[in-house]
């Protein structure tokens, strides 16, 4: 079929995209392409909803809205104002037609576009009805000159078009702060009014975080939050007066968790005054809520986890009930109030992501599988949120950031940013977004144990981030990620040298790095793929049949792997052969970190962080742990001792073999993890500085 045809004035481009009039290009999703193109092989005829549904969205799962969507779209792109109906016409009760005549081009008809569009529209050009040629009417000499130098340009114009990227869907024209602390603020979105930013200040020392909004013409701040404390995302009303969090606290008696969540309401119009106590509003002790979003019908959408599984729900304050209005595997959706729809993120059968669009009562509009393009590494969790473009959503993976139409088409978008970033949220006027900048700063720290005073001493410092040491047995290097030259990187170290092993590509994430037992080789997990390194740095790919999230252990007598893998949306404690590739997955609990002893037994904490090893035919408690397990910390395990860091940031130990336990040093609330211990030396991650900022991007007219 050929990929341009004229309807009218208006010039098709299949292989672009595009509708051109006057040399003006459009740029329309394919799906709608596909409606127009479809119609016009059946110009004149009333082709009807379920054929054009069954013939451009074959295999996936849309509703009659989707096909109107589309059919709006492409009556805006051809000036038809759905009245008249001079292009497509609609049926009642049967379908649409194209009412105009079709030209379909051959290839030796085919032109540049802009070419092409500038001989249709300017140039007063007769064509035969059979199409043979064209003949150019006779004009003034300077008429005939500035026509041939137009060509000359939108050749040239057109010549670049062929070598440059796709057009994007929008472009950033500048980027600026709009908070400058020594702080983290957190959490930014706009007021409906478009007249604030409202964020969280977190404090380092205390970490908690209280809520303030900026007046973005005064720049005058707020503190709207009477007391500090761990507040998640927030969200407006309709009318903009007030503002819905999350609150989370320790419950007082866990059973199922151990923290509570509790939605809070606060009064913005009285907080601009002065600080407001929030009123509580929904408290959950059995499940876990985030993400709230106040719907057009005065609900509130919110994010609900029970077990694994993360649901999408509706909330009636006034009723107090909720409806599960999408039981998929959610992990990200947004709320567009304009259009009144929901834009879900989720985990379906094989491990695919889908993109789904629904009405807040739960009515399915559509249902894409995401087609992630190579330059997303591994099974990286995408967060899309609205954009101020028709049907396009849009998100960052760090340093990128990325367009997708509800079709879960995906389209790159350059913007010159230094630091990662978060997936942008949009004012409400739709010129501007703002976005979390900024880095993560921690340091590798040694601590001495053998003496009474404990001592420590900086391995590898920089003015990013350095983490996950392991220390090489039977060896002087020691191994790191580092981000100092952008990216996390594996760097070995020995103190007189220090060298970058690997070089995984832009936007690259490292889940876990460990040793072989004699020193000679390292597994890492990175990009959900486990790759083995030799000291001159010779990289292999290890090929599995599950994504890999992190990488927990090495057994190297076994040649197997401890691991998270993602199923189907559920993070699983696993072990993989190195050699097969094949998964064995350990339980069916949740599990917040594991490892192996000497013996080969497995020990993990599960959410609640109790403390659980593999004996015998089932794994089993360990009590003389079950104070001690720090939220969602790390711990290692030597010479079949057990190395903890509890909520005290008291550094423990216990022996496997003796039962024996003891409290060694209380550490620096700064220390994030312990990582590793090798002849009483003990490596930590030390926090130095979490810097966040607020910034704006200003889009390009």
């Amino acid at each position: 079929m050929a990929e341009q045809y004229k309807i009218g004035e208006f010039l098709i481009d299949l292989s672009r995209n595009q509708i051109t009039q006057d040399t003006k290009p459009q740029i329309i999703p394919p799906k709608a392409l596909a409606v127009l193109t479809y119609l016009a092989k059946h110009q004149g005829k009333v082709i009807s909803q379920d054929e054009l549904l069954d013939t451009v969205w074959k295999g996936t799962v849309v509703s009659p809205n989707t096909l109107q969507r589309s059919i709006a779209q492409l009556r805006k792109a051809l000036g038809d104002d759905g009245k008249e109906q001079t292009y497509i016409k609609t049926h009642a009760k049967q379908g649409y037609s194209l009412e105009q005549n079709v030209l379909w081009l051959s290839k030796e008809e085919q032109r540049p576009i802009s070419v092409q569009a500038h001989i249709s529209t300017n140039s007063n050009t007769e064509t035969k009805s059979d199409n043979t040629e064209q003949i150019r009417k006779p004009q003034s000499l300077n008429k005939y000159i500035s026509s041939i130098l137009t060509l000359i340009v939108a050749t040239l114009i057109t010549s670049y078009t062929f070598l440059a990227k796709p057009s994007k869907p929008f472009s950033i024209g500048q980027i600026r702060a709009l908070t400058a602390t020594d702080g983290k603020e957190l959490a930014s979105i706009y007021s409906p009014d478009g007249k604030y930013i409202i964020f969280h200040r977190y404090s380092e020392e205390e970490c908690i975080n209280d809520i303030w909004a900026k007046n973005l013409e005064t720049q005058q701040e707020h503190k709207l939050s009477k007391n500090m404390d761990i507040y998640g995302q927030h969200r407006f009303s309709k009318d903009g007066k007030k503002l819905i969090v999350i609150r989370t606290i320790d419950c007082g008696e866990p059973i199922t968790q151990k923290k509570c969540y509790q939605l809070m309401s606060l009064d913005f119009e009285a907080a601009l005054n002065r600080p407001q106590q929030m009123d509580l509003i929904l408290e959950c002790k059995n499940s876990e809520i985030r993400r709230p979003y106040w719907l057009n019908n005065d609900n509130i959408a919110l994010m609900q986890r029970q077990t694994e599984n993360w649901q999408l729900v509706s909330y009636s304050i006034e009723d107090n009930k909720s409806k599960v209005i999408h039981d998929g595997f959610v992990y990200h959706y947004d709320y567009l109030a304009k259009d009144d729809l929901l834009a879900i993120t989720s985990i379906k059968e094989n491990s695919q992501y889908y993109i789904d669009i629904i009405k807040p009562d739960g009515e399915l509009l559509s249902s894409h599988p995401i087609q992630l393009p190579s330059e997303i590494k591994g099974y990286r969790f995408i967060r899309p949120n609205f954009s101020p473009i028709d049907n396009t959503l849009i998100f960052s993976t760090g340093r990128q950031l990325f367009a997708m139409s509800f079709e879960g088409e995906i389209q790159n978008i350059s913007i010159p940013v230094d630091e990662p970033f978060s997936s942008p949220m949009f004012h409400p006027d739709g010129d501007r977004g703002i976005v979390i900048k900024g880095v993560y700063d921690s340091d590798v720290i040694s601590f001495d144990l053998s003496e009474k005073e404990v001592t420590s001493k900086v391995i590898q410092r920089s003015n990013t981030a350095e983490n996950s040491a392991v220390f090489q047995p039977a060896g002087e290097y020691i191994a790191f990620e580092s981000e100092r030259t952008g990216d996390e990187q594996v760097w070995l170290t020995n103190q007189t040298k220090t060298f970058q092993l690997s070089h995984f590509p832009l936007d690259s994430y490292i889940y876990g790095m460990k040793w072989s037992a004699d020193g000679e080789n390292i597994l890492v997990g990175a990009n959900s793929t486990l790759f083995h390194f030799t000291l001159d740095k010779l990289q292999t790919e290890i090929k599995t049949n599950l994504p890999i999230l992190s990488l927990l252990h090495w057994d190297t007598t076994k040649n197997s792997a401890l691991v998270f893998v993602q199923l189907n949306g559920f993070i699983k404690l696993a072990e993989v052969g190195l050699n097969t590739g094949n998964i064995d997955v350990l339980t069916d609990e949740r599990v917040n970190w594991a490892t192996k002893t000497d013996n080969g037994e497995v020990v993990y904490t599960d959410h609640m962080d109790r403390f659980w090893i593999s004996r015998g035919m089932e794994f089993q408690p360990i009590q003389a742990l079950e104070k001690q397990g720090g939220d969602n910390k790390r711990f290692i395990v030597r010479n079949n001792i057990i190395f903890g860091l509890n909520n005290q940031y008291e550094l423990w130990r216990y022996d496997l073999n003796t039962n024996e336990f003891e409290i060694i040093h209380k550490l620096s609330k700064n220390i994030d993890n312990i990582t590793d211990i090798k002849n009483q030396q003990l490596l930590v991650t030390k926090r130095q500085v979490a810097n966040k900022e607020v910034v704006e991007l200003l889009l390009e007219k």
